[in-house]
């Protein structure tokens, strides 16, 4: 004789035929079959309102999946994506939130997963290594306009063969893309120019960091200061370079020309005047519309960006010196002449004038503006350079 085979199916069926027998009473059969009496309840509910078939298991399976998307809301998401491309889940989530606070938005994963399935996801390999702090001898960004940072981005040829040399500067405190300039040429001129009309839109920092590459230092110079880092003090600007081959001192800038390539230069454009207008775009975007993760609540950088209360002057200011300190003109070849001896500073303070002053030390110090650029040895009369800003 086989055995009886035994189900969780059929011994629900069992407790229930035992239930309406009326034998006993429901806690009795409960006992019987070693279940709770919720739970035996449950199963004669069941059994009422759907007969045998409502006995089987049914699935634990969430009713709303963890990837799963209303249909409507899937379609925003993919067009947005489709406009930027290049935004990931994180960026695309927090676009929408700006934009559409009351939707219950899904999650970056979720959008991702979204993403994913709809073949909208490129995948790339992670590089191994970390990014080093900044340098901590450098000036905290702690407000906006405190730190400028500034950068020429590898040069390319557009279209009709011409070089551009992409001129970027950025606000450190709040990301904000304060100029894009495709320049023809990396001069101090063509530079100035562009500084130029920079401080009289936004204002003067109170420093502006740079690499020591042209036209922002000069190698071989005093303190590798060049002709823009001495106009820039004279405005009363601080600047500041980079420590030489430490990219990582100004990561921030280095990681937004990334983003500037992958925007902009895919293809380059046909001209230097085509690519400014797409430079011009891009940072309308970037400024406006692109949500930023180093900001408050990850908000475009024009959102929290303010110009400087500093105004840039129509004439360039005068020179701070006092009184009691001896003033010299720079010769045209970089020269002052100090107690009959000439001593040699930079030709790019050329026709312009320095300032002398003893110090305790029994040597005599030599400034420009707020730059103290070093100090004469009274036994050589040659100026030991040890340039830093005096405020």
């Amino acid at each position: 004789m086989p055995w009886k085979e035994s189900s969780p199916v059929s011994e629900r069926l069992e407790f229930i035929r035992a239930c309406l027998g009326r034998r006993q009473t429901i806690a009795e059969v409960c006992v019987t079959f070693a279940v709770s009496e919720k739970t035996g309840h449950k199963w004669l509910a069941r059994f009422r309102e759907g007969g045998e078939a409502a006995l089987l298991d049914r699935s634990h399976a969430p009713r709303t999946g963890a990837y799963r998307v209303d249909v409507a809301i899937a379609r925003q998401i993919i067009a947005l994506r489709e406009k930027h491309p290049l935004y990931g889940p994180v960026k695309l989530r927090d676009w929408l939130v700006q934009h559409g606070p009351q939707t219950p938005w899904p999650a970056a994963s979720t959008i991702g997963a979204l993403l994913d399935r709809e073949g909208l996801i490129t995948r790339r390999r992670r590089r191994g290594g970390t990014h080093a702090r900044l340098a901590s001898s450098r000036t905290a960004a702690v407000a906006s306009n405190v730190v400028w940072t500034a950068d020429f981005k590898g040069q390319f040829r557009v279209g009709n063969g011409v070089l551009c040399y992409p001129l970027t500067v950025l606000d450190l405190h709040d990301h904000f893309l304060l100029g894009c300039a495709a320049l023809a040429t990396t001069a101090v001129a063509t530079a100035r120019d562009s500084f130029v009309r920079l401080f009289s839109e936004y204002g003067l920092p109170e420093v502006l960091r740079t690499d020591n590459g042209v036209p922002f230092a000069q190698p071989n110079a005093m303190g590798r200061l060049g002709a823009l880092a001495y106009w820039w003090a004279r405005l009363g600007i601080r600047p500041e370079h980079t420590r030489p081959a430490t990219p990582s001192d100004n990561g921030a800038h280095e990681r937004f020309h990334k983003t500037l390539k992958a925007h902009t230069l895919h293809p380059a454009s046909a001209s230097l005047a085509a690519q400014q207008r797409q430079f011009n775009r891009f940072a309308t975007e970037y400024n406006t519309e692109r949500p930023h993760e180093s900001t408050v609540d990850h908000r475009p950088p024009g959102y929290a960006y303010t110009a400087s209360p500093r105004p840039y002057p129509r004439r360039l200011p005068p020179l701070p010196y006092l009184p009691t300190e001896d003033i010299r003109l720079v010769s045209s070849n970089g020269f002052i002449r100090w107690r009959t001896q000439r001593i040699f500073l930079s030709t790019n303070l050329s026709g312009d004038h320095v300032a002398l002053s003893e110090t305790e030390q029994g040597r005599t110090s030599i400034r420009y503006a707020a730059l103290i650029l070093g100090d004469v040895d009274p036994e050589t009369m040659r100026c030991t350079p040890n340039v830093r800003w005096g405020g």
